[in-house]
């Protein structure tokens, strides 16, 4: 198991590292950060200067070479939007994405596993079709209009829940708040994390049904109404547990997904995190915060990714023998 921890941190760093030339190259010519950052009648001796202060007049291999340094010690410079450090701005606004993304994760898992069980131990029923017909709804819809509807019926029209931001926060420590410990908070993460969560919900449903329904069909299924266990042990003790497997790579892969693809979340409702500062800085040419939102999301990926795999040997005694084999 060791040797396999180690071999998936080598190969996690080569994705970071290649992550980070990626990021580099991809926001080094969108454009000319200097630019945004002077006026017109800037004169051009300030616009030298403000350019060899920057770095942007050394050779792109040293840029290249100062730039992952920098990223090693989470250090990415300084805004040329906010003029403050981008670390700074990042972990002023991460609370208000990571708490989005948990809950919409949550609310992915807890609706979408029972749903799935029951739509394939139920298939026929009524229920189970109107659990499918949400599915293809969840599927089919755009991210954005399903928010524009929600704030439609239960902001606008019914007037129980808030239209935007995040509501009253609590600041636990120096740099970290939350919204779950307020009324206000609470009541303005619902129609966000529906939003974000509801895709995750749905095909987190559709693949357990169609995992349940293949491993009800297997040979050890049968054996074991054979031997008359019952059926809730049947369907709970083995063939959930045997779905399980799929589930949670999709699961958390899905969980970086939700964090990286909240930005339109985030913009419906003009949520307070990284996603719309990312945003800002794409319409601003805000080098640093988009390299470093990229490989904040790279970085997050690769330790979903190895979680993942620790996972796998925990649910699969398969997968634990051939990890220590090897």
């Amino acid at each position: 198991m060791t040797a396999f921890i180690l071999r998936r941190l080598l190969q996690s760093l080569g994705v970071l590292i290649a992550v980070a030339l990626i990021a580099f190259l991809m926001f080094r010519f969108v454009g000319d950060p200097v630019n945004q950052m002077v006026g017109i009648d800037t004169p051009q001796a300030e616009v030298a200067r403000l350019r060899q202060e920057l770095g942007l007049n050394d050779p792109i291999l040293v840029q290249i070479a100062r730039f992952i340094a920098n990223a090693a010690r989470f250090e990415f410079g300084i805004s040329y939007q906010f003029r403050l450090p981008v670390t700074q701005l990042l972990a002023e606004r991460a609370p208000a994405t990571l708490e989005l993304a948990l809950v919409s994760a949550i609310f992915s898992l807890a609706v979408g596993i029972p749903m799935g069980v029951y739509t394939a131990l139920r298939r026929d029923s009524a229920l189970a079709k109107a659990f499918q017909a949400v599915s293809l709804i969840g599927v089919s819809l755009p991210t954005f209009l399903i928010g524009i509807l929600l704030i439609y019926l239960f902001a606008v029209t019914l007037g129980w829940l808030p239209s935007f931001g995040r509501g009253q926060v609590v600041r636990l420590g120096s740099g970290w708040s939350t919204g779950l410990l307020t009324v206000s908070g609470l009541k303005a993460l619902i129609l966000p994390s529906i939003t974000l969560g509801l895709f995750q919900m749905t095909l987190i449903m559709r693949l357990v049904r169609a995992e349940m329904l293949e491993v009800l069909r297997t040979d050890y299924i049968k054996f074991a109404r054979a031997r008359g266990l019952k059926t809730r042990a049947i369907h709970f003790g083995h063939a959930l547990k045997n779905t399980l497997v799929p589930v949670i790579t999709i699961a958390g892969l899905q969980l970086g997904s939700i964090i990286a693809f909240a930005i339109i979340t985030e913009t419906v409702f003009q949520w307070p995190g990284m996603g719309l500062l990312f945003l800002k800085a794409v319409q601003s040419v805000d080098i640093p915060i988009m390299a470093a939102y990229l490989m904040m999301i790279g970085f997050l990926f690769v330790v979903i990714n190895l979680v993942v795999d620790l996972l796998y040997a925990l649910v699969d005694p398969r997968l634990r023998a051939t990890i220590g084999s090897a």
